[in-house]
């Protein structure tokens, strides 16, 4: 949890900490929490050389419903901030993938992104979904050409402001509660075909995530290509 986090050490970002408190308390709430025991080479991932200090740590859970629930938060030569979280379910849910994905530069948020996805033809929280106004972003920006996964509700921004990120909290909160209230008395649905659909949906997410290029351009920076390669493919989008 956030209280032995290594993140409450390093990072020094109010915007970025108060989604990751949020994320922790939305977390806590699903029934039957436990922690994912992960590689030590991938859970605290820490350098101190002079021009090249980073850190990125990495939180794994599991709970009912969910398969994996994953929250990364890095931070590369004190410039650049990261924060990366997807709540991937358990096939036998018709439960949809939260993904967040944020990236900071210096002071400016030049990417926020959050959705809930379809794991099914079948969406059953679509109706669900927050009407957000997107006219409070003074830019949003195009879903990339591998963006098929998300969903029409998906919002894609530049944060310009503290009244532009106060706004994107409000749609990550709403959709965290949607998530998680919706989910705890949810019923499985064991309908093998259904569970098949499901299971390819969460493979796709993974596939059409890998084709974003700057997760891996930004990781050569300061990693071997192997390591980055397997650092995607067991760690960020694993589903393959």
């Amino acid at each position: 949890m956030l209280t032995d986090s290594l993140t409450t050490i390093k990072l020094n970002d109010p915007f970025i900490l108060s989604l990751v408190k949020n994320i922790d308390k939305k977390r806590s709430l699903l029934n039957k929490l436990e922690c994912i025991n992960i590689s030590p080479d991938f859970s605290n991932i820490v350098s101190d050389n002079q021009g090249r200090d980073f850190y990125i740590e990495n939180q794994f859970h599991k709970a009912e419903g969910f398969r994996k629930l994953h929250v990364e938060i890095a931070q590369f030569s004190g410039s650049l901030k990261i924060l990366h979280c997807v709540f991937f379910p358990d096939p036998i849910y018709n439960i949809p993938i939260f993904g967040l994905d944020l990236v900071k530069v210096n002071e400016l948020v030049s990417a926020a992104i959050v959705d809930l996805s379809p794991v099914s033809t079948k969406n059953i929280f679509e109706g669900k979904h927050i009407n957000f106004n997107k006219e409070g972003f003074s830019k949003i920006r195009k879903i990339p050409e591998w963006g098929s996964i998300f969903s029409e509700n998906v919002l894609f921004a530049t944060l310009n402001d503290e009244n532009e990120q106060k706004l994107f909290y409000k749609v990550v909160d709403k959709y965290l509660t949607i998530l998680v209230e919706s989910s705890i008395n949810l019923l499985p649905d064991l309908i093998n075909e259904r569970i098949e659909e499901r299971i390819n949906f969460q493979k796709n997410y993974c596939k059409q995530q890998m084709k974003n290029e700057k997760t891996s351009l930004v990781l050569q920076k300061y990693f071997d290509k192997s390591w980055v390669e397997k650092y995607i493919k067991e760690i960020l989008f694993d589903f393959q």
